[in-house]
């Protein structure tokens, strides 16, 4: 039997999601806390490999179980062994072919930075934070330029092992609530640090170091070494994973989860 799990988690204490030597990643302490209720041990296929620090609202994982349980133990039950940053929100029996990260549609992620002259004590980690102030017209007009299907190469990381930089980005929006600008980013699937490289580059772009229309050379170009800095990871969240309705997935009618919530 395949199951699948939403799960959120609080990225702050965890070396990323992905599974390590030491069990410091978030795969970890939900494989953990799986087997305790499936009595063997779990293997989880997650939808995206999160950074450390980055924090996860709609993360979606599977994992297969010859273990017949009802649904609340792999929810409340997985929950009652885990920290209380990590939580399985929903469970979901699945067909043999879907795959937490193969059949998924789209992903949605959401950059939350505190822009005023000295950072926020109560958002530690949970917020970028930038000193100068912002001209966020200029950012969203940057932004524009992101979407549709492009060759990414200037965003991605050194390290990035996907086979190809192109993505199509489907939605790419910058804008104020508060003292806070949100960015939003959806698309296909991402580059490693991709998201957190395209908000550097609109910072810059919003303190006035480029024009707006500098995003859409960065892209012409691909050469990673004219974009700006990597950003925090720490107002980085993967808000939503979308699916065919097929799958039935709970989320699947839903809008993706927002950071505003937070806040």
């Amino acid at each position: 039997m395949r199951l699948a799990l939403g799960v959120a988690y609080d990225g702050s204490g965890f070396c990323g999601w992905q599974s390590q030597p030491s069990a410091c990643g978030v795969q970890d302490a939900l494989e953990l806390a799986i087997a305790k209720i499936a009595l063997h041990p779990i293997r989880l296929h997650a939808a995206g490999r999160t950074d450390t620090g980055v924090h996860g609202l709609g993360q979606v994982v599977h994992f297969d179980t010859d273990s017949d349980r009802p649904l609340s133990a792999w929810v409340r039950g997985v929950n009652a062994y885990l920290p209380s940053s990590v939580r399985v929100e929903w469970a979901q029996p699945v067909d043999d072919e879907f795959h937490a990260r193969f059949s998924a549609l789209e992903r949605s992620y959401q950059y939350l930075l505190y822009n005023a002259p000295v950072s926020s004590a109560l958002m530690a980690g949970k917020a970028g934070w930038f000193h100068l102030p912002l001209n966020v017209a200029a950012m969203a007009e940057a932004a524009s330029y992101l979407i549709g299907e492009h060759d990414f190469s200037a965003f991605r990381a050194a390290e990035c092992q996907a086979k190809s930089p192109i993505r199509t980005m489907t939605k790419a929006q910058v804008r104020e609530q508060g003292a806070y600008v949100l960015f939003d980013f959806s698309a296909n699937a991402f580059l490693q640090h991709q998201v957190r490289n395209m908000v550097g580059a609109l910072v810059y772009i919003g303190k006035g170091a480029y024009p707006a229309s500098y995003m859409q050379t960065m892209l012409t170009q691909r050469d990673r070494n004219l974009a700006p800095p990597t950003f925090s990871p720490s107002g980085l969240y993967l808000t939503q994973v979308r699916y065919h309705e097929k799958w039935g997935l709970p989320l699947a009618k839903n809008d993706a989860k927002s950071i505003t919530l937070v806040i």
